[in-house]
């Protein structure tokens, strides 16, 4: 027997301009595998109809704000109702001792700051925040108190579903969304990897990790492919790395040329050696508007090489 709390509300939700819209416009949302594991703790309730109706709300806009801090994530969202409902997802934020072990842990591992620096969340930081003595993301519905103003007494609502699915979407686009919510944002994070790894003394790392094993025990094998090309295949991609993710790494050197930053002036350098286009000027991008044809380009004149330089000599 069905629950008069699961019947749909028949006056549906007043239609609002300007709120935060899903991107996924049909099937599931969350497109990276951080956002994933977020939604399958919110789906793992089995709540089908209050879920569904929540992605419709999500996809609909209905979510007005959401603010995200240390613990908490805060949103408005607007139902049936005039006044909008009052959402609130909290959790446990990291504390201190545990936020300096998981940041000693990231510093030792260049390949995670590059991959944070470039956008990328690994797999492996699941393990780091493990072993530091707290789960990254919330297990269950224990790990997260959830409340919403509104009548309905199941928790989640199709308001607080609707936050979450706009939540995770939030942190496809920014993964130290997630790191801020428990409890170290971005700025003070990636200040206290470089901090950390301007501290450790310069040890030579063998570049590929591999055993240093005389090359007599290695004439059977030598010339054979440790990987079959199955199993090639299968590895996930290298995400790509920003152009100028070396300049980002590093503090940025205390040098200004002509009152600007010198890794400000050196980024489109990095972007023209990683073979992007560079920006076009202002003359460029009005010659390139549809119905202008774009200025011929001069043919470049060869140096006239048959007779030697006088000043050569």
């Amino acid at each position: 027997m069905s629950d008069w709390r699961d019947w749909p509300d028949r006056s549906g939700p007043r239609r609002v301009e300007g709120g935060i819209r899903a991107r996924s416009r049909r099937g599931a949302i969350g497109e990276q595998w951080w956002s994933r594991r977020f939604i399958g703790v919110l789906e793992s309730l089995g709540m089908t109809g209050r879920l569904a109706r929540g992605r419709n709300y999500a996809r609909a806009g209905q979510v007005l704000t959401l603010e995200i801090s240390a613990g908490y994530v805060t949103a408005r969202v607007q139902g049936s109702r005039p006044k909008p409902y009052q959402v609130r997802i909290q959790v446990l934020p990291l504390t201190t001792p545990q936020w300096r072990r998981v940041e000693q842990e990231l510093a030792s591992q260049a390949l995670f700051r590059a991959r944070l620096l470039a956008g990328e969340m690994p797999p492996e930081i699941e393990a780091v925040f493990a072993d530091c003595g707290t789960p990254l993301f919330p297990r269950s519905q224990r790990d997260m108190e959830m409340s919403c103003s509104c009548p309905d007494w199941e928790v989640p609502c199709k308001h607080l579903a609707a936050v979450c699915y706009v939540l995770a979407e939030a942190f496809d686009a920014d993964p130290f969304a997630m790191l801020a919510w428990r409890g170290r944002g971005r700025d003070d994070l990636l200040s206290a990897l470089r901090r950390l790894t301007a501290a450790e003394p310069a040890l030579p790392q063998p570049v590929l990790g591999a055993a240093d094993r005389p090359l007599a025990e290695r004439l059977a094998d030598f010339w054979s492919p440790g990987l079959t090309e199955a199993r090639l295949r299968c590895l996930p991609a290298v995400p790509a790395t920003a152009p100028d993710l070396l300049l980002r790494t590093f503090e940025p050197p205390a040098v200004q040329v002509r009152g600007k930053d010198l890794a400000a002036l050196l980024a489109p350098a990095y972007e023209h050696l990683a073979g992007r286009p560079a920006a076009a000027s202002p003359g460029e991008a009005a010659a390139a508007r549809p119905g202008r044809a774009a200025p011929k380009a001069e043919p470049a004149q060869a140096p006239d090489v048959s007779q030697p330089d006088p000043g050569a000599a």
